[in-house]
């Protein structure tokens, strides 16, 4: 089959044929896998507890490893992406992905397991922009570009409820299988991807260089202030420890900001936060995913550790959210031609809000339908509303040749929001014990109080898009009459 045309020729609706299909639903299984990978293990998380003795503090730090590899490295993917090509790249993140995935099936070492979860999260850190930047490099920007990134973004919704119904049933039979899976797709992906993709145009002039030093001191900065933020209930907020450790970590993030400032080829240009479309894309990324990470943290040790229910059952309880972004991601793309994103996503931040304070409610007897149904089926229509919204937006306005950076800026924004909002939740809640209940009960309350918090400051960035997206209008109209 011949491969997806170059990036070079834009598909439009005439020359979107069988091929191009072909090659993005490649693009799409790996972003399936991603959500596949993350929605199983997150349902595995009290097996992997029980199994290996871990506290909830560890315990975070199998999301928290995978967050983190993916948020520290993926503007160095994306910058990689640009510069080496996006099809090389993306089959060598697949690469390491597999052979991660086999090993975390089989170590027993906790600390072992969360390197092999970095790694994961490392690899799709390179993965992730690759794919993306791949179609919005390839699509016409607009309607044809908007199908497109529909469909992307309903796969890794379907990668995700899948997820949850094969993480039940596998965690089960044992939650190293939910490690194992992902690897026959991936060396599927890794088979037909030379044949599909097209391999990229060279870039004319001369090649610039990576910021390592950039990449180094962004990852170094947020893993230490995670870090902080876990140990800080047990050494203390004002400990000498903690207050070293937030100095360290903020002037590691200072130092990455001032290195692209000065450095002939940074990591991140910082004018292209100067476009608030961006910024504020940027923003809604993070408050979604960290509103959910933190959410689906709790949720999951609420079901299985106080209420006792099986992996299965707790798949099924998050599973109406998964299906409602999976179905409802793919009709998202003529709402954005109709109406814009910005209307799209201050809907999206209503939903999540909404549904995380519906949340509060629950007690040690819930009935599902009534108490925790009506949160998954907002938290999903924010999901399939603001998700595909956020992509689209952040990628809207930029060049074909810094699409990998914008790519992976906004990609970075989900697991920087998702790895410091979880931070804070498993600091909340402490650590959790089979039979804790009322305990348990009190301080996850407070945790998704913080959750709902993170989602109305999304709201808050949605809304100042709304409002400056009607100052034009208001002035033609003014200057009409």
């Amino acid at each position: 089959m011949a491969p997806l045309p170059s990036a070079t020729r834009h598909v439009t609706e005439t020359n979107w044929n069988a091929r191009t299909w072909a090659a993005l639903m490649l693009l799409c299984g790996v972003l399936f896998l991603d959500g596949l990978d993350v929605s199983m293990v997150g349902v595995a998380l009290p097996s992997i507890r029980a199994d290996l003795g871990l506290t909830t503090a560890q315990l975070q730090w199998v999301v928290s490893g995978y967050v983190l590899g993916y948020g520290g490295l993926l503007l160095l993917g994306g910058r990689a992406a640009d510069l080496l090509g996006r099809r090389r790249v993306l089959i060598a993140g697949m690469t390491v992905f597999t052979l991660a995935s086999a090993v975390g099936g089989l170590v027993s070492d906790p600390n072992l397991l969360i390197a092999t979860r970095f790694l994961k999260g490392a690899s799709a850190a390179f993965t992730a922009p690759a794919g993306l930047s791949y179609i919005t490099t390839t699509f016409a920007e607009g309607p044809v570009r908007n199908k497109a990134l529909s469909v992307y973004t309903a796969f890794g919704a379907s990668g995700f409820s899948s997820g949850l119904i094969l993480g039940g049933l596998l965690t089960e039979a044992g939650w190293r299988f939910t490690f194992l899976l992902p690897v026959p797709f991936a060396l599927f992906i890794l088979a037909a991807a030379p044949r599909l993709l097209q391999k990229d145009a060279p870039s004319e002039g001369p090649r610039p260089g990576f910021d390592i030093p950039g990449a180094v001191t962004l990852t170094t900065g947020m893993l230490l202030f995670v870090r902080t933020v876990v140990r800080a209930p047990d050494v203390g907020w004002t400990s000498a420890t903690t207050l070293i450790s937030f100095v360290l970590a903020i002037a590691l993030l200072t130092a990455f900001i001032a290195i692209e400032r000065r450095t002939k080829h940074p990591l991140v240009r910082l004018g292209i936060l100067r476009q608030g479309h961006i910024v504020r894309a940027n923003l809604g990324a993070m408050a979604t995913a960290g509103s959910y990470f933190g959410f689906q943290f709790v949720g999951t040790l609420y079901f299985q550790s106080v209420l006792g229910w099986s992996a299965l059952e707790t798949a099924l309880a998050f599973l109406p959210a998964g299906l409602l972004v999976a179905f409802g991601s793919t009709r998202v793309g003529p709402l954005v031609n109709r109406f814009g994103t910005a209307p799209l996503m201050a809907i999206a931040f209503i939903s999540f809000a909404a549904g995380y304070a519906l949340f509060l409610r629950v007690d040690l007897d819930p009935t599902y339908i009534t108490m925790i149904l009506p949160t998954m089926i907002l938290i999903g229509i924010g999901f399939a509303l603001g998700f595909p919204s956020f992509n689209m937006q952040g990628t809207t306005g930029v060049a074909d040749h810094e699409q990998g950076l914008a790519s992976g800026l906004i990609n970075t924004s989900f697991q920087v929001g998702g790895a410091i909002t979880l931070a804070i939740v498993s600091a909340v809640i402490g650590d959790v014990e089979p039979g804790s209940g009322s305990q348990f009960l009190h301080d996850s309350h407070t945790a998704v109080g913080v959750v709902t918090g993170v989602a109305a400051l999304g709201l808050v960035s949605a809304l100042s898009g709304l409002a400056l997206r009607r100052r034009p209008a208001l002035a033609v109209d003014r200057a009409g009459a």
